[in-house]
C-alpha cells in the first residue's frame, strides 16, 4: 500500500510539473500561427505513466479550438523535449493534446438543471 501511496504522490507531483511548464511553453515559446490563446486545465495520466493527455482550454470558435490542437499536436515533440530538459527528468510520458469541453458541458448541465427546476416550481402552484 506504501508503494502505491507513493507513486500517485509522485505521479501527482509530475502532472503539476509539466502543467506548469507546459504552460509556460504554451506562453511564449511555440511561434505556430494555428496556435491560439489556450491554456493547460488538466493533466491525466494513462495507468502506466508512459503517457499523458493534456486538457487545454482553447478561447475561439470551433474552428479555431481545432486548429490550435492541430499545432500543438505537431509541436508535441518540442513541447515535450522541453518539458523534459526544464524538470531535469529523463523520462516525460508521451503527451497527447485534447480539448477539454468541461466549461461548455458544465453550461449545458446548469442551463438543463435550471429549466428542470422551472418546470418543478411550474407543476407545484
Amino acid at each position: 500500500m506504501i508503494e502505491n501511496r507513493g507513486a500517485a504522490h509522485h505521479r501527482e507531483r509530475m502532472a503539476e510539473a509539466l502543467k506548469e511548464q507546459i504552460t509556460i511553453i504554451l506562453e511564449g515559446e511555440l511561434a505556430d500561427p494555428r496556435i491560439g490563446l489556450c491554456n493547460v486545465t488538466e493533466i491525466v495520466y494513462a495507468p502506466g505513466g508512459k503517457a499523458a493527455r493534456v486538457l487545454i482550454q482553447v478561447e475561439g470558435t470551433p474552428d479555431e479550438q481545432r486548429e490550435t490542437i492541430e499545432g500543438l499536436t505537431a509541436a508535441r515533440a518540442y513541447i515535450r523535449s522541453s518539458v523534459r530538459d526544464a524538470i531535469g527528468k529523463r523520462h516525460v510520458p508521451e503527451l497527447t493534446f485534447h480539448l477539454d469541453e468541461s466549461e461548455r458541458i458544465g453550461g449545458r448541465i446548469n442551463e438543463l438543471l435550471g429549466r428542470v427546476e422551472k418546470r418543478a416550481k411550474k407543476l407545484k402552484r
